[in-house]
This record gives C-alpha cells, structure tokens and sequence, in this order.
C-alpha cells in the first residue's frame, strides 16, 4: 500500500490510535485528516473550543514525526473521498463509532469507497470492549441491565494496545490547511482540550488512585478523575486509561469505565436514546413549566445543592457526578419535567457530553431507561447531607449562601427569618412528583 487515509473522527490522538498505527504500518505515504463538518454547526461553544485546542494538538503531535494534520471543511465523506483521489491512496482507516450521526457517515463512506475502488476499514478504539464483542445469553443483541453486562465485559479478552507511529510520511505537495481559531467557549474555567493535556491529567490522576471507591462520591473533595472529556473526544484511549487503572487494582474506577462501554452497546441497537424512551410505558405523566425549567437551568430551584451542580456546569463544562444524578433527579423526580429537556441542557454545556452517556444516564435517572430500579428516587437535602456534610461543595459554588455555617446551608429555609430576610436566594420550587418531604423539619 502506498498512500493511505486517516480519517480522524472521535480519536483525536497519536498513542493507541489503532486507524494511525495501521495505516503507518502498512503504507508507505499517510495523510491524517480531519474534516470539520458545517452540519454539526449547532456544536456547543463550550465543545467546539474544545474540540479547536485538540486539534490544534493533534497537529503538534503529529509534526513531532514528520507528519501534518490535514484539515478540510465539509462533508466528511465527499472531502474524505476528494483527498484520497487527489493524492492516488488505495485505502481509508476509521474508527467505529454508534451514534447515528457516525453509522450513517460510515454506511456512505462505505459506499463512495466501493463506488471509487478504495479499501475502507473500520477500526476499533472508541470504547474498551467492541459493542456487539459480548452478548447475553439469552441470545439477545446487547444488555439491558449493567451487573450481568460487567460480569461478561469483565472476563472479555482486550485488545492489545496500538503502538505510537515513529514517523507519519505525507504525500508531497498536499495542501494541509489552516486550524480553526479557537473560539471563547461559554464556561470561563473549563478544562483545556488535547492529548497532550490529557496525557498530563491521566498521569497526575494515576498517583491519586488510592481510595477512588471510598472518595470518587465526595464532592467538596473532587476526588473523580475529570478524564471524561478527553475520552469524550478520543484524546485519551479508554483502553490505556483502563490498563493503567486496572494495573494498579483501581476495579471501582475501571467499573466506571464499564458503565461508559455499556451505554455504547445500548446505542448500537437503540439510536434513537435521545429523542425516544427505552422503556415507553414509563415515559409518561411530565409537566410542561417553562418558569421552573429556567429557574433549574440557571440553578435557581432553592434547593442549594442543586443549585450548586447547576452553577458548575456552567462555570466549568462539566459536573460532578453525583450532582449529575441529583440535579437530574430533582428535574425527572421532583418537578416532573421531561427528561430530555434536561438532556438537551446538559448537551449544550458538557464538554463531556456525547450521545451514549448523556443520554443513556437520564433515561437511567428518569426511569424510562436500562434501570432495574425505575421509580428510585434521589433525596437532594439527604445527598447533600451525606455527601457534602458541611456544605463545601454548596458555598463553592453559591456565594449567596457562604455566611451560612456547616450543614445548614442545605436548608436555608429552615433558618431564623432574620437571616433568611438577609439571604439573596430564593425559596425552593414546588414540588410535583411527591410530597416534597424533604423540605419538612
């Protein structure tokens, strides 16, 4: 093979990039391209920054050996099949990927590969274990529940890790384009975006492993990873972040991994987990009130850890994960709203957010998804007790509620009318799917 294509989609990396490595492997000229597609202009400011400084990134690391990122804007395929025929490559690598968005990209590519007589191959790397690599039983396509899912991905045979190319040889005389700028994105300390960031922040998270299964629910203490945008956009290989982790006996963390496996192979058989319940008969009874909606976008419920959770992501493009499930929760549970006006908030400011999880976890909080326990409910005033005893996380996040000592600042409206005259903080919303006892004394 003399001249190869790379089309780089949600793999933004050089190490254990399976596409890369083969195509350096087997081809004597490689062009590592990306298209910037204008149809995914509705890419939130916060992630279209991101996505900017990784490729930014790419290009960097792909320089260090020889190489260029090769940059074009337009639909993928089209440009994909332009700078193959420019350039005579007999071949184009692809990470497999399940949204309905890439199946479609890949069904086309497929399809202008064969029509122009070029090899097309798909490649793994965007989870640990292949969705599809293990099935139930029963004979089913994927799993439903995540225990006997873990039980089979745990006993799976991983791949082996992809070598880091020496060297990427472009064909002579190619145009590489110019980089995006980097737009401001809408949360002012959102995380920085590349691999060589995200190499940084896996290295330093490995030294802290020590007690994730205890700490990882701590939220004044922050002891989660924050790895979860660089393996949104492939910075980082899921793979090599589980071999790290599991070679250091880190099992509750690489369980976290497994729960991000699974909701791909739950969207490789169930597309439409955005828009569409898994389980319809429980996708009922949601309220429309456009009022609370706002009032929970801008985390102004009164209720101070939701609150909290709803300042972080916007401040920083990412939260917490038990205040993801408690502030979903007081969306789903308490006020009765549509869980996909939830998902579409989160989808706008996550730089983390990617189909299969974002989706796949409200279902899950909802009760409309692959949950056992549909109708389990999230206490917010009791998690914020348990897991923010003295009110750290809340006051980090609203400063109306920093003179407020210890764990009062859970329930402000249980504190003397002097002080809550003086508080510039409302009371907490209505609640519509129960008895709101947990703002009883």
């Amino acid at each position: 093979m003399r001249t190869a294509v790379v089309l780089f989609t949600r793999d933004l990396r050089v190490h254990d990039n399976p596409a890369l490595a083969a195509a350096c492997a087997n081809a004597d000229r490689v062009i590592p391209l990306y298209v910037l597609d204008p149809t995914l202009g509705s890419l939130s400011p916060n992630r279209t920054r991101f996505l900017h400084q990784s490729l930014a990134d790419l290009r960097e690391q792909l320089r260090e050996r020889g190489g260029d990122l090769v940059l074009r804007t337009g639909d993928p395929v089209a440009e994909t099949i332009k700078v193959a025929r420019e350039h005579d490559a007999a071949w184009v690598g692809l990470a497999a990927d399940v949204s309905r968005y890439a199946r479609r990209r890949e069904l086309r590519l497929a399809e202008e590969c064969e029509r122009h007589r070029l090899a097309l191959e798909l490649f793994p790397g965007v989870t640990i274990v292949e969705p599809g690599a293990v099935r139930p039983g029963s004979g089913g396509a994927a799993y439903k529940v995540f225990s006997p899912y873990h039980r089979s991905w745990s006993q799976a045979t991983w791949r082996t890790e992809a070598a880091v190319p020496a060297a990427v040889t472009l064909p002579g005389g190619i145009s590489v384009g110019r980089l995006p700028a980097v737009p401001d994105g809408e949360s002012p300390h959102a995380a920085e975006g590349g691999e060589t960031v995200a190499r940084r922040r896996l290295s330093t998270w490995l030294r802290h492993l020590d007690g994730y299964a205890e700490a990882h629910d701590d939220m004044p203490g922050d002891a989660t990873s924050r790895l979860s945008p660089y393996l949104r956009w492939g910075c980082l290989s899921p793979l090599a972040v589980a071999e790290a982790a599991r070679s250091r006996n880190a099992d509750a963390f690489v369980r976290q991994l497994c729960w991000r496996d699974f909701y791909y192979q739950v969207v490789a058989i169930f597309p439409k987990i955005s828009t569409e319940p898994i389980q319809a008969a429980r996708d009922t009874g949601w309220r429309t009130d456009e009022d609370a909606l706002r009032h929970w976008q801008d985390g102004l419920t009164g209720v101070p850890v939701v609150d909290a959770g709803m300042r972080q992501l916007r401040t920083e493009g990412w939260m917490h994960n038990r205040a993801r499930l408690i502030t979903a929760a007081f969306l789903t549970k308490h006020l009765g709203i549509d869980w996909r006006l939830g998902e579409r908030w989160f989808f706008r400011w996550l730089l983390d957010g990617d189909v299969p999880n974002n989706s796949g976890n409200w279902q899950w909080v909802a009760g409309t998804g692959n949950d056992t326990r549909p109708y389990r409910r999230f206490n917010p005033i009791r998690q914020a007790q348990r897991f923010d005893p003295e009110g750290v996380y809340v006051r980090r996040y609203v400063p109306e509620l920093k003179g407020i000592d210890g764990a009062a600042v859970h329930q402000p409206w249980r504190l003397p009318t002097s002080i809550r005259r003086d508080l510039d903080y409302p009371a907490p919303l209505e609640s519509h799917r129960d008895e709101a006892v947990w703002l009883r004394p």
